[in-house]
């Protein structure tokens, strides 16, 4: 009964969804296509008679963060093929990039009954991996109804998240207690999951730890610092909607040294436009990626990376990163990145999507905190100005993204374990 009004309110919504995705379209064309996928039409059965192991990973951050636990999956099961399904373009884009032709992508279709089971017929998964915290509650059932065991991997549930899904328990509840198991991040989150009904609840730790910078991206942005000589350069990494704005008039407080080069990378593509024309109105001199004739960067006092796929790069270029998303409460965007490459880190007040990671990274000395924009600013100029101090930090983030590997063998250990056991309906 309870689904059966979710999924009439999801059908009464429908043309809310689609003139959602029609208006993105007008900003990121990639979303009018593969539109049949939305809604579980995926035309004719693959001749690929191999068995399907499926993971949803929604977008960027967290197909990113699935590629190293992707990569062992398909060494531990190498009679299978990967499907790797996403929800938003950039999402699509990226996982072409980390895997190419070594997995099938595809979009999970939105969470109408029969949509899920036409996805489930198609694809007959032997099981799903959800990342992060995707709960599909129709998606959940009929995966459970089916026989194809479903685990949410690398879960996460902040305090805020966790208010919010109580208010809808009737709902949620029985969605989580559905799944056939649960591999949380911390102690904090399987607490919090258990609480919504989760079964089978281990913590395996965070998988974004098990993220390898690609030795060609690390390459390039060297080559770019190195080009750049003397010159100081501070990224702005993933930054969200206002926070630029933000930012520069804190920096302008700080007292940013003259010579400094301030790298900006939106989080998502379609601000780019937005961004450039932020700075065209503030008459910043801007050079845009897509525009620069690398190396030289004229008079440029700001590098706005306008393209995907070269976060890495970025990090190793910058002297000091600052992560986006962080100043405004949006959560934080992931930190761990540039801790790898060993870039000194500074966050904002806001890290309510990696709590746990950004408390620990303070504590180890690999990243720091400031409580707003202006004092995140003056820590960034701090760290610019104190080689000392910079390097440090950078040897420390370093050693904290090293120490803390792991997550994804731990992941393969509980599925083989839990695989090995019968479902509900009698089914490995």
């Amino acid at each position: 009964m309870i689904r059966a009004l979710y999924s009439l309110l999801l059908w009464l919504v429908t043309p809310i969804v689609m003139l959602y995705l029609w208006r993105r379209s007008f900003k990121q064309p990639a979303y009018r296509q593969h539109w049949r996928e939305r809604w579980g039409l995926f035309g004719a059965c693959s001749a690929n008679t191999q068995p399907v192991i499926w993971l949803h990973a929604v977008s960027v951050g967290e197909v990113r963060a699935a590629a190293p636990l992707i990569k062992d999956v398909m060494q531990a099961w190498p009679d299978h093929r990967v499907l790797l399904t996403c929800m938003t373009p950039t999402g699509r884009e990226t996982a072409h990039e980390l895997l190419g032709e070594s997995v099938q992508i595809a979009y999970l279709p939105y969470d109408y009954a029969g949509a899920t089971r036409r996805f489930i017929r198609h694809f007959k998964p032997v099981f799903g991996l959800l990342m992060e915290t995707e709960i599909w509650p129709n998606l959940v059932h009929v995966c459970r109804a089916r026989g194809v065991p479903l685990f949410l991997v690398n879960a996460r549930l902040s305090e805020k998240s966790a208010t919010g899904y109580q208010r809808w328990r009737w709902l949620a509840a029985p969605a989580f207690a559905e799944l056939t198991g649960t591999f949380a991040q911390s102690a904090a989150d399987a607490e919090r999951l258990r609480a919504l009904g989760a079964r089978n609840v281990a913590v395996t730790g965070n998988v974004k730890f098990d993220f390898e910078p690609a030795p060609a991206k690390v390459e390039h942005g060297q080559a770019w610092r190195a080009a750049l000589g003397p010159r100081s350069v501070l990224l702005f990494a993933s930054s969200r909607e206002g926070e630029e704005t933000l930012l520069l008039d804190a920096l302008e407080l700080a007292q940013l040294p003259a010579n400094t080069l301030l790298v900006i990378v939106p989080r998502h593509p379609q601000r780019f436009d937005e961004v450039a024309a932020m700075l065209a109105m503030r008459g910043v001199a801007c050079l845009r990626r897509s525009e620069w004739n690398e190396p030289d960067i004229g008079d440029a006092q700001v590098l706005l990376g306008d393209s995907m796929g070269e976060l890495t790069a970025w990090y190793a270029l910058a002297d000091v990163a600052i992560i986006g998303g962080s100043i405004l409460p949006f959560g934080s965007q992931n930190l761990i990145e540039a801790c790898a490459v060993g870039t000194p880190v500074v966050i904002g007040p806001s890290t309510f999507n990696f709590a746990e990671t950004a408390r620990i990274a303070v504590d180890a000395g690999a990243a720091r905190q400031g409580k707003d924009a202006v004092e995140v600013a003056r820590l960034a100029v701090q760290l610019l100005q104190d080689d000392a101090a910079r390097s440090a930090t950078s040897q420390a983030g370093l050693a904290f993204a090293a120490a803390h590997r792991g997550a994804t063998g731990r992941v393969l250990k509980q599925l083989a374990e839990q695989l090995a056991v019968p479902t509900a309906t009698g089914k490995p």
